[in-house]
């Protein structure tokens, strides 16, 4: 970047606290325009990001990471952060393989003291470490940075209501961008709110306090008195006292584009003995147009151009096609409802939010009451759908099972972006819904990976009662070889009496058709056993199992308790005397890199496969 006159100079937090306030603005326009150049190439968070630039430098001016940690909420607000704790010279590998995460992360650098991806969790944390903190006789302070959006999470409000009822040095900023918390309108109430931020108002409060206390027989309570007062008027100006009824000192609402104000509420909320809660208002996306007119879509974004703000991408993807789908089957079923956890467009639900909208709840980023709330609607007569990213499902776990399948409601799971999903990484890889799914009772599991098929399976489970996960893949639908059609039946096998059987679903099926097309060139036969539904299978598929000696089982699933260790199970069972082989994800985090390399990676792709069984053949 040319422009980065101060920002290349940023090599920790420290080189911020030397600058002027004339400097402080202009850094925060050079890390917005390295910010959108960036994205722009990169795909990334934006909205997000642009709207806590001031914040981030703010917080870096008054406090003193890392003994000072901040904590970002779900983390795709960090890219100032990273930028101001001497990641500058490595941010142009944001989201590549190798290169930075778009997400905080302790691998990285010691200013990132949690993984964050999913939502709500800033507090809690925060809390932890604060009381840590203070057992350890430390003054250091802890400030968790959460959004309104997060704060629709049950986890924040449980943290909150155990925060504020403790002395810890806790500093909670609630980075307001969509909805007022508060509804303070009025002059008066927005100059008392910058009045009450000012660190003089803090210090010339406790001074009084303590004059007005040491008044023989009287002062304290007279102190009491005073305070009851004061707090009858502040209700008069300020509707929201929720956080103060929690324990918190409540400061704000302020301008979170205004640095002076953010530094003066930051050094006050510093004085402050026992927890804060600073309301900043923020604008999403600010500082780019097309991102301020257009929050949601620049939210997360693939590579754009920066002129004109439009996407290098516009054909149909597995997020779309199942919005269609399910606008298809409410056209004709006044019972079907869609439910999302803050996730309408990434979900492909806009349009059916818009045609159906008594039918469309978005309950916020609330998964365990989104999978809930479908029950409820299952046991009124309706059809609930619920699409959700794979990763975030991971939190509703126990209201599947206690909730969903116990009850025998009758609910559909549209699992979104299953197995890799690339750039984002480590946090939002798909890999952990196969095992937690299938020891859910009586739920039926199918994994399309491709749009017919896709298709196919939502009619099935449309069609009939009980509770459904249909899960599929991030990206456009998939192509196969020439020659190859996947049926409507619950498993297809291809190449008969091969030499060996290769078993696996989702997009790896693809995969292993052309990779048994190359070796058939070769005369190497290996059939294919592609899983359509992967709970329950059919007794049919262990039958044709057991007539091979030599079976290779891929899956893009994190390997302990998955599909394949089950098959292996019932193969075993029924006496298999061969070779069983389980390729999986064993173990691990996988962290951020393109599909594609991942695939390759782990030796799901077609070179890989076909590699293996031509070592085999040979063999």
């Amino acid at each position: 970047m040319d422009n980065a006159d101060l920002l290349s100079k940023i090599k920790s937090p420290s080189d911020v606290k030397k600058l002027s306030k004339s400097e402080l603005s202009n850094l925060c326009a050079e890390i917005r325009l390295l910010m959108i150049e960036t994205v722009s190439q990169n795909g990334g968070h934006l909205s997000s990001n642009l709207g806590v630039v001031e914040l981030s430098v703010a917080l870096h001016k008054v406090f003193n990471s890392p003994n000072d940690k901040i904590i970002w909420d779900v983390g795709h607000q960090v890219y100032a952060h990273k930028l101001l704790t001497g990641r500058y010279n490595k941010f142009n590998t944001l989201r590549t393989e190798g290169g930075i995460s778009g997400f905080s992360s302790p691998e990285e650098s010691e200013h990132d003291i949690f993984y964050s991806g999913h939502s709500s969790t800033s507090v809690s944390s925060a809390l932890g470490v604060a009381l840590s903190n203070a057992i350890k006789g430390k003054k250091d302070y802890t400030i968790a940075v959460i959004g309104d959006g997060a704060l629709t999470g049950g986890l924040a409000y449980e943290a909150l209501n155990n925060a504020g009822r403790t002395k810890a040095r806790l500093i909670v900023i609630l980075n307001d961008n969509k909805m007022s918390i508060s509804e303070n309108v009025g002059s008066m109430a927005r100059y008392l709110a910058v009045i009450r931020s000012k660190p003089e108002y803090f210090r010339l409060k406790a001074k009084t306090e303590s004059v007005i206390n040491k008044i023989p027989l009287i002062g304290k309570s007279l102190s009491k008195e005073i305070f009851n007062l004061k707090t009858r008027l502040k209700n008069r100006l300020y509707k929201s006292t929720f956080f103060e009824d929690l324990g918190f000192r409540y400061m704000g609402p302020i301008d979170g584009h205004n640095l002076d104000q953010l530094i003066e509420a930051l050094e006050s909320a510093k004085l402050v003995k026992g927890p804060v809660l600073l309301h900043i208002n923020t604008v999403k996306g600010k500082g780019y147009n097309f991102a301020e007119q257009s929050p949601s879509e620049f939210h997360g974004i693939s590579k754009f151009n920066i002129n004109n703000g439009e996407t290098n991408f516009g054909s149909e993807n597995f997020s779309s096609c199942f919005g269609s789908i399910i606008c298809e089957q409410a056209e004709i079923d006044n019972s079907i409802c869609a439910i999302t956890a803050a996730m309408a467009l990434g979900t492909g639900l806009k349009d059916f939010s818009e045609k159906f909208p008594n039918r469309f709840f978005d309950v916020g980023i609330a998964e365990e009451h989104a999978i809930t709330f479908a029950s409820g609607l299952s046991k009124g007569g309706m059809k609930p759908v619920v699409a959700i990213y794979s990763t975030f499902l991971q939190r509703a776990y126990d209201q599947l099972i206690h909730d969903c399948s116990l009850q025998n409601a009758n609910v559909i799971i549209a699992v979104d972006r299953a197995g890799f999903v690339g750039e984002d990484g480590v946090t939002h890889q798909g890999l952990f819904d196969v095992p937690m799914l299938l020891t859910v009772p009586n739920i039926q599991i199918y994994s399309p990976f491709t749009f017919k098929r896709m298709k196919i399976d939502f009619d099935d489970a449309f069609s009939h009662n009980g509770l459904f996960a249909v899960r599929y893949p991030r990206g456009n639908d998939t192509v196969l070889p020439e020659g190859y059609e996947i049926s409507d039946r619950d498993y297809d096998l291809f190449n008969e009496n091969g030499e060996a059987l290769i078993v696996t679903y989702g997009r790896i099926s693809a995969e292993a058709m052309f990779a048994i097309d190359k070796l058939k060139e070769e005369n190497k036969i290996v059939s294919l056993l592609v899983l359509n539904k992967i709970k329950p299978i059919s007794k049919d598929v262990f039958n044709i199992a057991l007539t091979y000696k030599n079976i290779v089982f891929y899956e893009e699933s994190e390997k302990t308790g998955s599909v394949g260790m089950n098959f292996a199970e019932c193969l075993a069972e029924k006496n298999f005397k061969g070779n069983f082989e389980h390729i999986a994800v064993t173990d691990e985090f996988v962290h951020h890199a393109s599909v594609s390399s991942l695939m390759k990676k782990f030796g799901f792709d077609r070179d890989s496969i076909y590699n293996k069984f031509s070592e085999k053949t040979n063999g």
